[in-house]
């Protein structure tokens, strides 16, 4: 399936900042070595759960490693590891946003305000996250965070790929349970403290098409 940008999306999410020791980052966050190491912050985790997309429903989780110095000088975060469940997904994701999207099992399950959530590649568990949704979900509007916060960059085959997603819906505060990856295929998570996490439990979401330019 060519699934071309922009993307409408929509789903619930779960988000969790992590204190992870800085080499942990950059050696293990698969973010591109051209970027070179993170700046000193914390590491985000994302799991969600698409319930609908341009190639149908589907599940994801991923890891950013921080932000980084991109050539003009900017800082931007970029996507270092991510799994969908969804080869369609895989395929037009990396295609339209020179991400490196691969294809995994992911057993999601769901008991009141629990999230339990472990994901499978190759046959193997590379990562597990246990999360508790606290109190109510509030609207929130989609221009809340500047344009400048929400600009991802990716670098893949040469080229660098910048995007500016923009969402909407409803946003409440979660707690991290349990965190740990496998250190090959996914960060240490264990080696980290939590730093906070969020929940949206439901979100509309625009990807759009990404501006491309050549890494020098």
């Amino acid at each position: 399936m060519d699934a071309p940008a922009p993307w409408q999306l929509r789903g619930r999410a779960l988000v969790a900042a992590l204190a992870l020791p800085a080499s942990l980052r950059h050696q293990q966050g698969g973010a591109a070595p051209e970027l070179g190491e993170p700046v000193r912050g914390p590491a985000l985790v994302m799991l969600v759960d698409y319930r609908r997309s341009e190639v149908g429903p589907y599940q994801e989780l991923l890891f950013m490693p921080g932000p980084f110095r991109f050539p003009d000088g900017r800082l931007r975060w970029s996507i270092g590891r991510i799994y969908v469940s969804s080869q369609d997904s895989a395929d037009n994701g990396n295609r339209n946003w020179g991400l490196d999207k691969r294809v995994a099992r992911f057993d999601w399950r769901r008991r009141g305000r629990r999230e339990q959530v472990a994901v499978h590649y190759r046959d193997r568990e590379i990562a597990a996250l246990t999360l508790d949704r606290l109190g109510p979900a509030l609207p929130f509007p989609g221009g809340l965070l500047p344009a400048g916060w929400r600009t991802l960059g990716q670098i893949r085959d040469g080229q660098r790929f910048l995007y500016t997603p923009s969402v909407r819906g409803r946003l409440g505060l979660a707690r991290l349970r349990e965190a740990r990856g496998d250190g090959e295929h996914f960060p240490t998570l264990q080696a980290g403290r939590s730093r906070g996490a969020l929940a949206l439990p439901d979100f509309h979401m625009h990807f759009p098409v990404a501006r491309t330019e050549p890494h020098r």
